[in-house]
């Protein structure tokens, strides 16, 4: 009995506590304030569109420069090979000292010994009549290799395109759930108020404060969130438009649904058609059947014209000295190499399998993500509707449950709950909606094109 008097008397005593404390807070909780993190939020040094955000992020993202200079050595290799059709000209020149004979060895003379001095200069011409195929066969690979660095390009600037605009969109939905939070504060401020007023008026119980106490903490917490997460969107931003600090997306993006250019199977056409990653596959493919007709020219002989000019003179002046020129054709041919040409067949065979298999899934792959983009395409516009709906419905249902609840014919429950509905609503139609942007701007760059 002793226990059970004592334990009724704390709990007593805690209710006591807890509503004294409550009673104390009112006057704070009537109007409360955000903390410094919140209303100061961080600034950005700088607004940028989305253009100007892509635009940058294409110039400094190591990606697309790495992608770019692919291009410019493909195209040097493709000059190279071209330049193996034409003739190799070389030019030589030296000149050189050594001790000759001696000199005054009579009586009464000095002894000395000659300086000979020798100067030689040439030219020297090569060209191959017959590699057996080798130069084709590596001009086609070069120039097969530019094809696959020039499709990669596309592919890495679609995909910091893709990159920056999910980073853009989500430093805009920031902002909005950032307003939404802010909404959801004044909302729980309201209702606070209204509850406490009925509780004073005698209409109303400490647990409506209470609760209506709860969603307020709950909404400045909310405030708080978005405020973090839009300063962290915003630093994404600015790392991929290359700036040293947070930047902030400047401009309007409509967000509403609108109809793409291209019906579904032409996009899929597209994708497994002309897409940069199939491009650049099956590029590759014909690089590596450029390499096998390369390794088995080894097979065959090589032949080449030689010519030449030479000049020499053993006097220290340009004038005189000896000439001489030469003509020649060799044909050489590797009878027995250690097996290597087999080796370099066998492996160019294996690169050309490989490739092959890679540029068949790559289509399989393409065909697989365009579906994929364009359901969840298709979702996203219809979350739009279904959540645009949903907002209205709870935007309604809070006025008719605030106005039932100020006459006392509801319950400060029914009013939070509608809150929250609303509160479940705004934040899916702000997500929807960059769903969908980011939906299309994935679709584009499995395309390589806008839409």
């Amino acid at each position: 009995m002793t226990n059970r008097s004592t334990t009724m008397t704390l709990a007593v005593s805690a209710l006591l506590a807890f509503a004294t404390g409550t009673a104390a807070q009112e006057s704070a909780v009537t109007a409360p304030q955000v903390s410094a993190a919140a209303s100061n939020p961080i600034e950005p040094v700088e607004r940028l569109t989305l253009e100007q955000a892509i635009d940058r992020a294409i110039r400094t993202m190591p990606a697309t420069i790495q992608a770019a200079g692919n291009v410019r050595a493909a195209e040097a290799g493709e000059r190279s090979a071209l330049g193996s059709y034409l003739p190799r000209l070389s030019a030589s020149a030296g000149t050189s000292l050594s001790p000759g004979t001696q000199v005054g060895t009579g009586v009464g003379t000095s002894v000395g010994v000659r300086i000979n001095d020798s100067d030689r200069a040439g030219l020297s011409l090569s060209y191959d009549i017959f590699t057996g195929g080798r130069r084709g066969a590596e001009k086609a690979q070069a120039e097969a290799q530019t094809v696959s660095a020039e499709a990669i390009l596309i592919e890495q600037k679609y995909a910091v395109t893709l990159a920056t605009r999910q980073a853009f969109y989500d430093v805009l939905r920031a902002d909005e759930t950032i307003r939404a939070a802010e909404s959801r504060l004044a909302r729980a401020r309201e209702a606070y108020d209204a509850a406490l007023q009925r509780q004073r008026l005698g209409n109303a119980t400490q647990s409506d404060v209470l609760r209506a106490q709860i969603e307020v903490n709950a909404a400045r917490e909310a405030v708080l969130t978005a405020n973090t997460q839009r300063t962290n969107a915003m630093y994404a931003l600015g790392r991929l438009a290359g700036t040293n600090g947070p930047v902030a997306a400047d401009g309007q993006i409509a967000l509403e649904p609108s109809p793409l250019a291209l019906s579904n199977d032409e996009i899929l056409r597209i994708a497994v058609e002309n897409s940069p990653a199939v491009i650049a596959a099956r590029a590759n493919a014909s690089a590596a059947d450029a390499g096998i007709a390369a390794a088995k020219s080894q097979y065959l002989p090589n032949l080449s014209l030689s010519a030449g000019y030479d000049w020499a003179n053993r006097d220290p002046a340009l004038s005189g000295g000896n000439a001489s020129w030469s003509l020649g054709v060799g044909l050489s041919f590797p009878i027995f190499n250690g097996f290597q040409r087999e080796e370099s067949v066998e492996r160019a065979r294996i690169q050309e399998e490989v490739a092959h298999a890679q540029a068949a899934d790559a289509e399989r792959l393409a065909r697989s993500n365009v579906q994929s983009a364009l359901g969840n395409l298709a979702l996203a516009e219809e979350r739009i509707r279904i959540n645009a709906d949903a907002v209205k419905a709870a935007q309604e249902d809070l006025r008719v449950n605030r106005e039932r609840y100020a006459v006392g014919a509801s319950t400060i429950l029914d009013v939070l709950t509608s809150q929250s509905s609303l509160v479940e609503a705004e934040n899916g139609l702000i997500g929807a909606r960059y769903d969908y942007q980011i939906a299309r701007a994935q679709l584009e760059s499995l395309l390589g094109r806008s839409l």
